[in-house]
């Protein structure tokens, strides 16, 4: 295969996964319309589960501003579901941290949108969910290269 088809058909792919992740944002972004927690807040409670991390983090995961991202946090914080708190390691950062009424809410949120996930999944073949199955370890090492 000459370079140039190479590249012709690694920017083809590039453009069809590109497209297809666009979509699956638009997926979750409409998962749980019945929930209280935004798409964005559902994302920083789930960056906080696992353990308390800086606003400046929580910004550059979700792609806007720490001004942004204090707000959204400050929202979270009137709501009960984080609280802040300096940082011990660096005074001047804040670290963000999911209360027990926010775990309740992230780990009740993520069982609705898992429920309707899990019901399209349903409507998919056996071999069609194997591959998918198959495809996830490759987009997590995608992920990966981003960080």
């Amino acid at each position: 295969m000459s370079p140039d088809t190479s590249d012709r058909e690694l920017l083809a792919l590039a453009q069809s996964f590109r497209t297809t992740l666009r979509h699956a944002v638009y997926l979750s972004r409409s998962m749980d319309s019945e929930g209280d927690i935004t798409t964005m807040q559902m994302s920083t409670l789930a960056m906080a589960a696992d353990a308390p991390l800086r606003v400046s983090r929580v910004a550059a995961n979700l792609g806007i501003r720490v001004p942004s991202a204090t707000e959204q946090i400050i929202k979270l914080e009137q709501a009960g579901l984080v609280s802040r708190r300096p940082d011990p390691s660096d005074s001047r950062a804040v670290l963000v941290e999911l209360t027990g009424k926010g775990r309740a809410a992230w780990e009740e949120a993520g069982r609705r949108r898992n429920a309707r996930v899990a019901a399209l999944l349903d409507r998919l073949d056996d071999d069609e969910r194997a591959t998918l199955a198959a495809a996830l370890p490759v987009i997590e090492k995608i992920n990966h290269f981003l960080r």
